[in-house]
């Protein structure tokens, strides 16, 4: 009765260091949960006193091919071991040595209790050493896109200076071109005006209005609108505008006025204002009216 009842309190004290074992590798595994190196040298320290006689046990783990020791390791013939998996893959072991000789239990000097609880160690190892790679993983991911983030800010600040830049110099390009056209072309146009032939007056008018009009450019406008236009009817839209009638424009263009309709009938479709009751010329211009967002706020 007595022994049984000794037998019993052994038992007993031995589920329990087994509870305190798992309890401690969740305890370590929370700790550490950054480094598989620190947990695990932490834990081939605490493994030995989870075993009956823990007072001549030492451990060791074999972890991808690195090796942490207990403290007083050493190698016998009196020992157990288990295999750490990852997945379907092995990684390592996990070894409990008696460096004494201790009686015999189930399997030499070890219980089967504690050849069970040795692979269940062995398995929560490589529980947690998946979790652990896991969350250095997102760790990594996402130091990663902090630095992408870093970049794009960077790269769309540096775009905004180059687009600041290629404004500035648009306006510097197009106030010299407004120089050159006042300052240049357009006395040599009033210069060479008292030498046109009459009848070819009315193009150097369209050309001077044109040139004056530079800073609402309709060609420009009306082809950023329907760059369906070819050359030809664009240069007869400038006509219209300038109040040219077909028999006009057909004289100054040297070809028929049955042409000069068809060019006409071209231009209202592609405009999409064929069939429609809308002066062609009253539409050229209201194309020239300013956008909005082009002018100043303080203009809107």
């Amino acid at each position: 009765m007595i022994e049984q009842k000794e037998g019993i309190e052994i038992a007993l004290q031995e589920r329990i260091k087994e509870l305190n074992c798992l309890y401690e590798m969740a305890r370590l595994a929370e700790q550490h949960h950054d480094s598989m190196e620190d947990f695990l040298k932490y834990l081939v320290d605490f493994l030995p006193l989870s075993w009956r006689y823990a007072e001549v046990a030492c451990a060791r783990i074999i972890f991808q091919g690195e090796k942490f020791d207990s403290r007083n390791f050493g190698w016998t013939e009196w020992r157990q071991s288990a295999q750490i998996r990852v997945g379907d893959k092995s990684v390592g072991t996990v070894m409990i040595i008696y460096m004494e000789e201790r009686p015999r239990a189930d399997n030499g000097p070890f219980f089967k209790e504690e050849r069970s609880l040795l692979e269940g160690i062995a398995q929560r190892i490589g529980e947690i050493a998946l979790r652990i790679v896991a969350e250095q993983e997102l760790q990594e991911n996402n130091r990663q896109l902090l630095l992408e983030r870093k970049a794009l800010q960077e790269a769309n600040a540096a775009l905004r200076v180059v687009l600041a830049n290629i404004e500035d110099e648009k306006k510097r390009i197009y106030e010299k071109f407004h120089l050159n056209i006042e300052k240049v072309v357009m006395p040599i146009i009033h210069a060479l005006k008292p030498s046109i032939a009459k009848n070819k007056q009315k193009y150097l008018d369209i050309l001077t209005t044109n040139l004056e009009e530079i800073t609402t450019p309709f060609t420009s406008r009306i082809l950023n609108y329907y760059s369906t236009l070819t050359p030809t009817e664009v240069g007869v839209c400038n006509m219209i505008l300038n109040g040219l009638r077909t028999k006009e424009i057909a004289q100054l263009r040297g070809v028929s006025t049955a042409t000069i309709s068809r060019h006409r009938e071209h231009i209202r479709r592609k405009l999409k204002i064929a069939n429609q009751q809308i002066n062609l010329t009253t539409y050229l211009q209201s194309l020239l009216a300013p956008d909005p967002y082009d002018l100043p706020e303080a203009n809107r």
